[in-house]
């Protein structure tokens, strides 16, 4: 039986460039002195929100490298949007968040924003506005914004930049 390595069975798994500092005689490197073949870092890391502009309204939360063209992706301009986002078209931009220092913390971030808008149910707003005046999408954003401050508040984002583009107060 012949044995094979993982990245000749796996064909995404990349193979180790070896380490010229390290002499043959010398042990087996540890992790950390294996370098891995990268794709070169692309544009930083971001979270946002966007908001539909048809009915039913509606948010969506995603992560991405370039925000624009993911806009473009979910309003159907480009292939690629996301299958949840092909109801509510078109979409607009309601807050970005950018400043992740790699995918892995913006979906940590993203999935966390998603978790605490799940677990807190809306509050009715029973304000001084009346029903029919009011911005249909005004109680969703403050919900987002909401679970966003739960989001800051359990984590250090002290490095990221929150924009809101549209107000939801």
């Amino acid at each position: 039986m012949t044995m094979r390595t993982l990245s000749e069975t796996f064909r995404s798994i990349k193979r180790p460039i070896p380490n010229p500092k390290l002499s043959k005689s010398s042990p087996s490197p540890s992790i950390s002195e294996v370098k891995f073949t990268a794709k070169p870092k692309s544009d930083s890391w971001c979270v946002y929100l966007i908001l539909s502009t048809n009915h039913p309204i509606k948010t969506y939360v995603g992560v991405t490298t370039n925000f624009p063209r993911r806009l473009k992706q979910h309003n159907g301009e480009l292939k690629g949007g996301a299958k949840a986002s092909r109801a509510g078209r078109p979409w607009i931009c309601a807050c970005l968040i950018c400043g992740f220092a790699d995918r892995s913390e913006a979906c940590v971030f993203e999935s966390k924003w998603k978790a605490f808008t799940r677990r807190f149910p809306r509050k009715n707003q029973n304000d001084n506005l009346s029903k029919e005046c009011e911005d249909p999408s005004l109680p969703l954003l403050r919900h987002r914004q909401a679970a966003l401050n739960r989001v800051k508040n359990s984590l250090d984002c002290t490095n990221l930049e929150i924009n809101w583009h549209l107000d939801p107060m």
